[in-house]
This record gives C-alpha cells, structure tokens and sequence, in this order.
C-alpha cells in the first residue's frame, strides 16, 4: 500500500492506496512545529480507524509545502514505516515537461495536480486548487505542464480584510442570496465570494485563450464545491487529485 501526503501551510491531506484504488483519505490542520512522534502517532491513529495496519504501508511519497516539516517527514516514513521517503521535487521523475523558468520552482502539489489531470481528464487542462493560495495550473494539448497562476485565497483575503478595516468583523464564506448586500455582513460575503467568482472567471478565461483549444477546467481544495456552484467554467471537482497524481508519480520511481 502507498501512503500519499499532500502538505499544504492550512491543511495536510493524507491518502492510503491500494493499487489504484483509494482506500481511506484524512485532512488535517498543518502544524508546522509538529515533531515525527507526533505526526507518526496521528498517522497511527487515522490509519488504525481506517483499519491499516502499518506494516501494509510500503512506499510513503510527499509533496511539501511547508519546509520546517521536511525533518518530521522524513522521520515518520523510516521510524513508522521503514520507508525512504519520496519527495515530489528535483531528481524525482515525473513523466511531464516542465516549461517553466526553473522547474525546481514548482510545488510538488502542481506538478501532482497537472499529472493527475492529464491521466484523469486529458489534455488540455487547467487545475484551479483552493487552498491557502489558489493555484491555477495549465497542461497544453501535448500534455506538457505550462506554468499558471497564483492568487491569495480567499480565506487569506477575509484574514487581511479583517485585520486592516477595523469595523469590519469575520464573516461565514458562504454567498448571499444577491450580489447587493443589505447589510455589513453580507456586503463583505458578496465582495469575497461573488467578487473571487469573478477572478476565477477572469483567469480561466485568459488561461484558455493562451493554451488554445478547450481546456477541461478541475477544480479541487477546500472551497471548491462552493465556489463551483457559482460559476459555469469549473467542469468537474475532484477532491482527490493531487493524491492520484502523487500515486501516478510514485508508480514512475517504484
């Protein structure tokens, strides 16, 4: 069995798969001063309840977005599951070219997001991930990664907001009936919600005009399903795509 990990600065999302099949998947808070005890101890726990057993696990493979958790990792892959750790990163195959200015530059979870949209979706395709950055990732009809696009996420964007405009309080992330608000509170769900459509939109719309053709548009993270009943460009959303293209990514260096 593979155990994928996909580690954001908000959020770890932690997969089990069997072959190709998705047995049992977590997400949990990102703490970046965990130590390798207590990540492996929370792994224990989750696998125990999915009913794992450790010694199933065979290979572990990451992508890390969080540098201070480099060493926990590591520690919990060799002391939990006497596995060297895979890292999505220099070195590591990947089976896509990487057009951008230096490849080292790019998230293990977008190279995973463009192999697993190729795989799953064809190509072209454009993966929108909503989490603590929204990412836009772009694979061409050739199925190359092209380079994308990042913007603040939007519960980034309510953190700032709250913080510099004194009167201005934190609100649910959740559309209001209309697009005018009556009140405060909906005022700033309109502005974050109806206002991040809007940059989705507008994003897609120039991302599709440069890869040409019609790019599937996947959208995944946390805020996916939302924001996907608000607007027609996201065609599908996939919660498990970056853990299918870091199992698609560990079957090239097995």
């Amino acid at each position: 069995m593979l155990l994928a990990l996909d580690v954001g600065n908000t959020h770890i999302v932690i997969g089990v798969f069997d072959g190709e099949r998705l047995v049992a998947d977590f997400r949990v808070h990102t703490d970046a001063r965990t130590t390798g005890d207590e990540l492996g101890l929370l792994l224990t726990e989750l696998l125990s309840r999915a009913e794992v057993a450790l010694a199933h696990i065979d290979g572990v493979i990451v992508s890390n977005g969080v540098p201070a958790l480099a060493r926990p990792l590591s520690e919990v892959s060799e002391r939990y599951f006497h596995s060297q750790l895979q890292v999505v990163g220099p070195g590591i195959r990947t089976g896509i070219k990487i057009h951008y200015d230096d490849p080292r530059q790019v998230g293990g979870d977008r190279i995973a997001n463009a192999i697993a949209a190729r795989h799953l979706y064809g190509a072209p395709a454009i993966v929108v991930d909503f989490g603590t950055a929204t990412t836009f990732d772009c694979v061409d009809r050739d199925g190359d990664y092209l380079g994308g696009a990042i913007a603040p996420g939007i519960q980034i964007s309510l953190d700032a907001l709250v913080s510099h405009a004194a009167r201005l309080t934190r609100v649910e992330l959740t559309a209001p009936a209309t697009a005018i608000g009556h009140s405060t509170a909906a005022s700033v769900q309109s502005g974050l919600m109806y206002g991040y459509v809007g940059l989705v939109e507008g994003l897609v719309a120039r991302l599709k005009a440069e890869i040409g053709g019609t790019p599937k548009v996947i959208g995944t993270g946390g805020l996916a399903e939302p924001l996907s009943q608000l607007t027609t460009v996201i065609d599908v959303v996939d919660q498990r795509v970056t853990l299918t293209g870091l199992r698609l990514i560990h079957e090239q260096n097995a």
